[in-house]
């Protein structure tokens, strides 16, 4: 089989194109192609179906485990297929432990070290007992993240770019230090004793419901993260799509409603937009695959609806 390589802008990405023999599939692509670079690694490598001039349609993407056959035409021997480098890659354990780092050593440099003597704080400071439990709260979060990435997670993709380590520990990093700069600084006024009870037994439900989310979203995967989409269900995520986040969200509102600063607030805000917008696409995604799944739930709906109205109209 004669595969053809050219880049997005149509030019010949390897001079003569790859001879592979006619049952290769998609994974071997990948292999003569990182034989024949010596750069490009099959995680480095995005493979596309080329898409007409002028169309508006996405490309579609070769499946590594697919034979090159499943994209030809019949009685073709000969492919056309379209290169793009995705850049130095990083495993997503790698950026996920990095990005949770930060924040794990940054918030309690904060609170143990007199830091706000560079900030012109010159005066004896009180640290009170909400300060403590917003440490305790902070730590266990991102150590829960931290041992969940390395013994929970399962993921669809084995790599991600590593630009993607700089922006994400970017956007860490940063609120960690912003939320951590005013939890704890020598002006801070506390709340309630009962608000903060509240607000962190509420979190801290919340964590631990994130935690079984995150369980049940692994069973849904082998080892190797294959599984394709799934929908997921039981606990939460029989009433939202992505209890995952929902969870996620609400615990970061717990902590705010027993710390109560601005930065913790602007840090929900922007969070929950953040996976909102990741929420909405997986919903979509998930309609799109499983329209049945989808139609089913809403008849059932319609069903309860009816019976429960049903005594009303007699």
């Amino acid at each position: 089989m004669k595969v053809t390589l050219v880049s997005r802008s149509g030019r010949e990405f390897i001079k003569g194109g790859l001879e592979l023999h006619d049952s290769a599939n998609v994974a071997d692509l990948q292999e003569a192609i990182y034989k024949r670079t010596k750069k490009f690694y099959p995680s480095r490598q995005r493979l596309t179906l080329p898409v007409p001039s002028g169309s508006k349609e996405r490309p579609v993407v070769l499946n590594y485990k697919k034979s090159l056959k499943d994209y030809c035409d019949e009685n073709q021997n000969n492919i056309t297929v379209v290169f793009k480098d995705l850049g130095t890659q990083v495993s997503y354990r790698t950026l996920f432990f990095f990005e949770y780092l930060g924040p794990l050593i940054l918030y309690p440099i904060f609170y143990y070290f007199p830091v706000y003597k560079f900030f012109g704080y010159e005066g004896k400071r009180v640290i009170h007992p909400v300060q403590s439990y917003a440490l305790y709260y902070w730590c266990f979060h991102y150590f829960k993240r931290i041992m969940e990435t390395f013994f929970i997670h399962r993921f669809s993709h084995a790599t991600s770019p590593l630009s993607n380590v700089f922006r994400n520990c970017a956007y860490y990093w940063t609120f960690g230090s912003y939320i951590a700069y005013y939890v704890n600084h020598p002006l801070y006024t506390p709340v309630s004793d009962l608000q903060m009870k509240i607000g962190f037994g509420f979190g801290l439900v919340c964590q631990l419901a994130n935690f079984y989310c995150h369980i049940i979203l692994k069973n849904l995967r082998s080892p190797d993260g294959n599984g394709g989409y799934q929908i997921p269900c039981g606990f939460l995520f029989n009433i939202v799509t992505c209890a995952n986040y929902t969870t996620e969200i609400y615990q970061w509102l717990g902590f705010n409603i027993a710390t109560q600063t601005v930065a913790g607030y602007v840090f929900l805000v922007v969070a929950t937009s953040i996976m909102t917008n990741w929420a909405l696409a997986k919903h979509h995604r998930l309609k799109k695959v499983f329209p049945l799944a989808f139609l089913v739930e809403l008849l059932d709906h319609v069903a309860v609806v009816h019976t429960v109205r049903l005594p009303s109209t007699q």
